[in-house]
């Protein structure tokens, strides 16, 4: 009796020793072993409900900045309902990441139940959209503007094809965006094409799409993006200056205040990371754009600056402040982005 125990102990303690030799190899894959994109309902089912707010990186860059982490993070949190769905071109379907200390943000992001990332296939997306010609027949590598230009046609076809809010990586969510088809002023009679919202199919998007197509300059920064949508904006409204802090309505399209999400406007970007004596409230706005763009600079969140940018990170995204800004050392560095 005594040998068949010591028998059976020893085959347990081979297994064990077996098993833990296998989770050791395996740990280095950590999150690797699990699929990319973990909803049951897939990035379809997710994205066909209409009320996904939608992110873009069409850089080759998977770990992304801080800047970036938190307007995601921001998002997932004044949307908690509705999937946050983060396009990625540099990932597949076959791409197995390894969130730990070397992806932070990564890791960060992952463990937030509404925030999944998907992979940007240009090719399938811009199927059936007037996108299509334009894409097969581009030669990326002699493009100027590549990265935003990219980025200006992947966002018109997803919100098209599926509706929902689409958002640049540089704009930080502060409460809820009330509107369903929306464009967003940057200024009196001008559209961003950072943050805007449609349902599903909305003709006004078709339409941008071929006007993309038919007047496409790469070499004039904006040209398919901003000055796409005030161009379009202006060909279906008669528009008119905005009055107080009331929003612009044509047709089923509102056109909403600068307040909304421009109220520091690009040329005084650096306010955002200055201090201030009485800090705005910005309880006119649903989001703020940071204009990382304009950051060519490279100013940073720093800990314990108390600029306006901190504290923004502070209140909105608390997960992204406490692993990236605090928990870093010295200053955080800037990655360049789409914003």
């Amino acid at each position: 009796m005594l040998k068949e125990l010591h028998v059976s102990l020893s085959l347990v303690l081979m297994f064990a020793c077996g098993l833990l030799y296998q989770l050791t190899l395996r740990s280095q894959c950590l999150f690797a072993c699990l699929p990319l994109f973990t909803s049951p309902q897939g990035p379809d089912g997710l994205l066909r409900s209409g009320r996904s707010i939608v992110f873009i990186e069409t850089s080759e860059r998977v770990e992304p900045p801080p800047l970036v982490t938190c307007a995601v993070e921001s998002a997932a949190k004044i949307y908690p309902e509705q999937p946050i769905i983060f396009f990625m071109k540099k990932l597949s379907n076959a791409t197995q990441l390894t969130p730990n200390a070397s992806y932070p943000a990564f890791s960060l992001l992952s463990a937030i139940d509404n925030v999944f990332f998907v992979p940007l296939d240009m090719k399938k997306l811009f199927e059936d959209t007037p996108l299509f010609s334009w894409y097969t027949k581009v030669n990326s590598s002699k493009e100027k503007h590549w990265l935003h230009v990219s980025s200006d046609a992947s966002r018109l076809a997803i919100i098209w094809k599926y509706g929902g809010i689409y958002m640049d990586t540089d704009v930080i969510s502060i409460r809820p965006i009330p509107e369903e088809n929306f464009l967003a002023a940057q200024g009196s009679q001008h559209s961003s094409n950072g943050v805007f919202g449609f349902l599903p199919h909305h003709p006004f998007l078709w339409a941008c799409m071929e006007n993309f197509v038919e007047h496409y300059n790469s070499r004039i920064w904006g040209n398919q993006g901003p000055k796409l949508m005030t161009r379009m904006l202006k060909m279906w409204c008669k528009l008119q200056d905005f009055q107080e802090l009331g929003d612009l309505k044509c047709l089923n399209i509102s056109f909403l205040h600068p307040q909304r999400f421009y109220p520091i406007p690009y040329p005084e970007w650096r306010l955002y990371y200055q201090v201030w004596d009485t800090e705005p409230s910005f309880n006119n706005s649903y989001a703020l754009h940071l204009w990382n763009y304009m950051n060519q600079e490279g100013r940073t969140v720093v800990r314990g600056s108390n600029t306006l940018a901190e504290n923004l990170y502070r209140k909105h995204c608390p997960k992204t402040y406490r692993a990236l800004i605090q928990g870093a050392k010295g200053a955080v560095s800037r990655e360049p982005g789409m914003g």
